[in-house]
């Protein structure tokens, strides 16, 4: 991870002074200096909403103004600063405030009267160690969204498709309803792979990912296990028989034709499905069970759908 002079010259900077002579001071200098996202308040009271909306980068902040001081500015700050990185460089004549402004959450500080060296120094040196910190933090999501979801098609994995069962779960027994679990494999996926090759298989697999999305409630789970498995986490069931309906238009979605390398590939699917609380209370309980159907129907003639034994 790597920051270019570029970065550190886009980052957006909030002026905050309510003497307008260091505004346009400080505003100039910063020009100078080749920054391009300036903005700049005379009034501190301001400065909540306009970091609420914008996240700057970093907040030049005098300490001494009237009505509202820069201590109650960071104080208010802190309620919004999500990840808890203040990015707040204060500007100071009295040299105890210093220390009570470090203290107090602000990054470092500028003297007055200003040295245009340090404070340019200060500034840059902050802005690098603020945006390196964003990128930590960016990259540290993109980590945990990729621990929790199939890499091919974008749908939750195995991990966190159990987390979202156990909320389903939670949810039914909370509300005296059911929900239920669907266990989905394609029939003769590995022939896809073996004629047309795995590129082939791997638009396949996003292709049917997509059309199982679509063919669910925004409220229910699609998640992809690995190879040509997926399952279907229904959030809340109405009627016994919406399983039965879901899983026939399923079957109907799967099996229109798709169109892979000019050539046109058939497939369909096999559904083994397991209801809360009827065949378990438990997630691993409902999967297992939906497991056990989705064997029967692929016995039974596969491009079919069973549900669990009671």
């Amino acid at each position: 991870m790597m920051l270019s002079a570029a970065d550190i010259l886009d980052a957006s900077i909030l002026i905050v002074d309510d003497q307008e002579a260091n505004v346009l001071w400080l505003e100039q200098m910063l020009c100078d200096a080749g920054y391009r996202c300036i903005t700049t308040t005379l009034d501190p009271h301001a400065v909540y909403a306009l970091h609420r909306d914008n996240h700057y980068d970093l907040i030049l902040l005098d300490l001494q103004m009237p009505g509202m001081d820069g201590f109650q500015v960071m104080e208010g700050l802190k309620e919004i600063e999500i990840d808890g990185y203040l990015p707040i460089l204060v500007i100071t004549a009295l040299p105890d405030h210093k220390l009570r402004a470090l203290t107090s959450g602000a990054k470092d500080f500028i003297s007055k009267p200003f040295d245009i060296l340090e404070a340019r120094t200060r500034i840059h040196n902050m802005l690098e160690v603020r945006l390196l910190y964003k990128q930590f933090a960016d990259y540290g999501r993109e980590m945990e969204s990729l621990a929790l979801h199939d890499a091919l098609t974008g749908l939750p994995n195995r991990r966190l498709l159990m987390d979202r069962l156990a909320l389903a779960i939670a949810h039914a027994h909370r509300n005296k309803r059911a929900m239920a679990v669907m266990y989905l494999d394609l029939d003769g996926f590995k022939q896809v792979n073996d004629t047309l090759g795995h590129a082939a298989g791997d638009t396949l697999l996003s292709q049917v990912a997509a059309r199982l999305v679509a063919a669910v409630r925004q409220e229910d789970t699609v998640a992809r296990l690995g190879g040509d498995e997926f399952v279907i986490a229904l959030w809340e069931l109405s009627h016994a028989d919406d399983v039965a309906k879901l899983a026939s238009k399923v079957i109907q979605a799967v099996s229109q034709p798709y169109r892979i390398q000019d050539s046109d590939v058939s497939m369909t699917v096999s559904i083994g499905a397991s209801i809360y609380p009827t065949h378990g209370e438990a997630g691993e309980t409902l999967m297992k069970s939906a497991d056990l159907a989705l064997y029967e129907a692929k016995y039974a003639g596969k491009n079919n759908y069973r549900i669990a034994a009671h």
